[in-house]
């Protein structure tokens, strides 16, 4: 079979909202070429041996950023696996947001991003701002160890520091730009089979109505502001109103922005 055929029987047996993407991206690993090298040069070759488990693997839930290792986000690559939250392309927003603050500027000096996960926002702006510094913190080992690797990987060791801890507990000084994509699903939700089965839950859930962690989050805000600076928060697309107002009791000025699909996914709070 070719690799073209296989791509496609496979996409007619994946089961999830991306089939013929899922199997491209699982054939471009198999055959060790990136996805678009794949599509230019290599779909009348035949199929590799290995891509048959791989979609196997896909069909049974399992995440392909588990099953390849990795997962683009914003303009850098992250090496992922069991037991960190898969970066989301919606996520980009809390990026695209810091960038509209900035703009114009020299830009942040100082990041701190609180949960950190395996260093997805924080590397992500400091790939934007090459002469930044920043702080990564998360409850996770294995997170961090993830974190580690890509901050190495990527060449930003010098540039970053990552502590276990509890949110900002903890934490002092004084910082430019706080990102935080904090877990913020309500307990009755319901989740897909992939992210019920294979991502952490606590990196997902937050008390019944999704706000336990803002509650946390929030009030440290101003102390760990600097002046000019911003925090961007992550939040679930009916959330906008109940963490503007938590940003408002805590003595900031909040504002919503949008996702590329139209709905509210960050609160920004300066």
């Amino acid at each position: 079979m070719t690799v073209r055929a296989a791509i496609a029987d496979a996409a007619t047996r994946v089961t999830s909202e991306t089939p013929r993407l899922d199997a491209e991206l699982l054939m471009a690993h198999a055959l060790g070429v990136s996805r678009q090298a794949m599509l230019l040069k290599h779909l009348g070759d035949p199929a590799p041996e290995g891509f048959a488990a791989l979609v196997e693997r896909r069909i049974a839930h399992e995440p392909v950023a588990y099953i390849t290792g990795s997962r683009g986000f914003w303009t850098i690559e992250l090496a992922v696996g069991p037991g960190v939250l898969v970066p989301r392309a919606d996520s980009e927003t809390l990026i695209e947001a810091a960038v509209a603050y900035f703009a114009g500027t020299e830009g942040p000096k100082r990041a701190l991003d609180l949960g950190t996960g395996p260093g997805t926002l924080l590397l992500a702006a400091l790939a934007e701002w090459p002469e930044a510094s920043g702080v990564g913190v998360d409850a996770s080992e294995t997170a961090l160890g993830y974190a580690r690797d890509n901050a190495a990987r990527l060449g930003m060791a010098d540039r970053v520091e990552l502590r276990a801890g509890d949110w900002a507990s903890g934490i002092d000084g004084r910082f430019d730009l706080i990102l935080c994509n904090p877990p913020y699903i309500g307990t009755g939700e319901e989740l897909g089979p992939e992210v019920r089965a294979h991502e952490p839950t606590a990196a997902l859930f937050a008390g019944v109505d999704g706000l336990d962690d803002y509650r946390r989050i929030v009030p440290d805000l101003p102390r760990l502001l600097a002046p000019g600076g911003i925090a961007v928060l992550e939040i679930g697309w009916t959330q906008g109103a109940a963490v503007s107002a938590l940003v408002r009791e805590a003595g900031l000025t909040p504002a919503v922005r949008k996702d590329l699909g139209g709905r509210d996914r960050v609160v920004t709070a300066s």
